[in-house]
């Protein structure tokens, strides 16, 4: 029977069934999400003390910050394949455990070497978890559900700074407890909670609606047809590419080009913000708690943003005013040398940056087809750490060869500004499309 006729969009019946699903598997996986950022950026805070006594200088750590990105890079889209054929709950489970025990591992670099080896074997490890779950959410969610679900899940990376700054910044003072350093400390206990998640991973994760037991035969079959009928929809990706088809496809670029200035301003800015406020002479229990404040604004921003662009359904204006707002800003900060000046601006980048990820990713998917979907996601997140990856290199070089971290984040100011105009380009040229082609299917661009 067709979904359509089991039970009407926007019926009280879809409404809650989609509550459901969103309850049973959303919040474990912004946990999960939650846990990988924090593994992801803690090398942030641990290099308050790590670098000195380890031997980093910013550059190395800028290296020890790309090659995270490369491997990532390397290993992501053929991660988001395999997923596709192991399952899900399998895959996820194994992405977790995985960078469970490599993040510990970062508790034992001795030097620049064994640094910059754990970080590209965590990126390694990591690849696939964040395209995966995008790719895995819309075996759950119709398309209008999919900004406000990908904003909530992705609150996760904000709100890992939020928790996780106060928490690393305690971590920090457990320094020569059974002959360890704090930022031993910090690497080894916040890698544990990594693994144990996985593990339940393997039990609360069905990998489709099919595999649901706590949905009814009746929502399962609503829910499996009714996303099935939005695949047979039309999409700027045409179904069923070869993987290197999917890569050369212009959208695939150019929506890498416009994720790669936001994913490098969260990593950079993640990774790097505990020594920029750092840097205006505060202890680590104070740059612990500023740190919070911009990263806890920008999460609940994050969801009203996405549940903004649900509701009226633009994804355009949604994900180019934000990134503008994230680019001057940036700027900005060359303009002043006040602490709270650059506390407040360095709050409206993260605000705008972390706004367009619901929109953004909803415009995407909507982009690609069921065919193209789990390389075309990976692909534009892989190409976009390409950016990434430099931007994070970049910002340690230009700091150490300027003294300045404003003048380091132009880089980002570029990619920001370049992604915003991109969005616009392409949201008048799908119009002029679909006023040229409608009601014929799109083009493959």
């Amino acid at each position: 029977m067709n979904a359509a006729t089991t039970v009407p969009e926007g019926a009280p019946q879809e409404a809650a069934i989609m509550r459901k699903v969103g309850l049973r598997l959303i919040p474990f996986l912004i946990i999960c999400y939650f846990i990988a950022y924090i593994d992801r950026v803690n090398a942030g805070f641990a290099a308050l003390t790590m670098n000195r006594d380890v031997g980093l200088s910013q550059a190395m750590f800028g290296i020890g910050g790309g090659l995270f990105f490369i491997a990532y890079v390397l290993f992501e889209v053929p991660s988001n394949i395999a997923m596709e054929r192991f399952g899900a709950r399998i895959w996820i489970a194994r992405i977790m455990i995985t960078w469970g025990l490599v993040g510990a591992a970062m508790a034992f670099v001795v030097g620049p070497y064994s640094f910059y080896l754990g970080r590209f074997l965590l990126g390694a490890a990591e690849a696939g978890f964040f395209p995966g779950v995008i790719l895995y959410l819309t075996y759950w969610f119709p398309k209008n559900y999919r900004a406000r679900i990908v904003a909530t899940f992705m609150v996760a990376i904000p709100l890992s700074s939020f928790l996780g700054s106060p928490l690393s910044a305690a971590l920090l003072q457990m320094d020569g407890i059974a002959g360890l350093h704090g930022w031993q400390w910090l690497f080894l206990m916040e890698a544990i909670p990594a693994v144990i998640l996985g593990f339940c991973a393997l039990f609360l994760l069905p990998s489709r609606p099919s595999e649901a037991s706590w949905l009814t035969p009746q929502e399962r079959t609503w829910l499996t047809n009714r996303l099935a009928a939005e695949r047979a929809g039309t999409s700027a990706v045409d179904d069923h590419l070869p993987l290197w088809k999917v890569l050369s496809n212009k959208y695939v670029w150019a929506l890498a080009l416009i994720y790669s200035g936001s994913s490098a301003t969260s990593n950079a800015l993640s990774l790097w913000m505990p020594q920029i406020l750092k840097s205006f002479g505060l202890s680590n229990t104070e740059t612990g708690f500023l740190n919070m404040i911009p990263f806890g604004i920008a999460s609940v921003f994050m969801i009203v943003w996405g549940l903004r662009a649900d509701k009226s359904g633009e994804r355009v204006w949604s994900t180019a005013l934000p990134l503008a707002m994230t680019c001057l800003c940036l700027l900005a900060t060359n303009l002043t040398s006040s602490l709270t000046v650059t506390l407040v601006l360095l709050s409206l980048v993260l605000i705008g940056n972390y706004a367009i990820k619901g929109p953004f990713w909803a415009l995407a998917t909507d982009w690609l087809s069921a065919g193209t979907a789990g390389a075309g996601i990976a692909g534009i997140n892989t190409l976009s750490h390409l950016g990434t990856g430099g931007a994070t290199w970049l910002l340690g070089a230009i700091k150490d060869q300027t003294g300045s971290f404003p003048l380091a984040l132009l880089p980002l100011v570029f990619l920001t500004g370049a992604g915003s105009a991109m969005v616009l380009v392409l949201g008048r040229a799908a119009r002029a499309r679909a006023a040229a082609a409608m009601p014929s299917v799109v083009e493959q661009p």
